[in-house]
């Protein structure tokens, strides 16, 4: 009975132990794209097609104004863990009027635009 119970304990000990490497072996590292960092949001350069180097970089939620913005900009979401942000005709980021989903990104006209919230997923 005790070699069937540390049998038993053995393979218990080798399948907990599988199922953490599992779970590690699937975690990625998030990475930056067109050189926005990971966890952010990025405006470029205007008519910079396609984005490459961002000239604004976001990362608290909430809220940020925008000044010198106009014409056609990539605006690329890479926040993890389903965070949105919105593009808001009004400064303080109201009367928002295009969410973009996490590690999406849009070319959009910010002349309009006024500024850009981030959101809590």
């Amino acid at each position: 009975m005790r070699k069937l119970f540390n049998g038993a304990l053995a393979m218990a000990t080798a399948a907990t132990a599988m199922v953490a490497f599992a779970g590690t072996a699937d975690a990625r590292p998030a990475a930056d794209w067109a050189g926005c960092p990971s966890g952010a949001v990025c405006i470029y350069p205007q008519n910079q097609n396609p984005a490459q180097r961002p000239s604004n970089v976001y990362w608290a939620y909430g809220p940020h104004n925008l000044s010198n913005q106009v014409g056609w900009h990539w605006v690329l979401n890479n926040q993890t863990g389903g965070a949105s942000a919105e593009l808001c005709l009004n400064y303080g980021g109201t009367n928002c009027n295009y969410t973009i989903g996490a590690q999406k990104g849009v070319y959009a006209d910010l002349g309009p635009v006024n500024s850009i919230k981030l959101n809590r997923p």
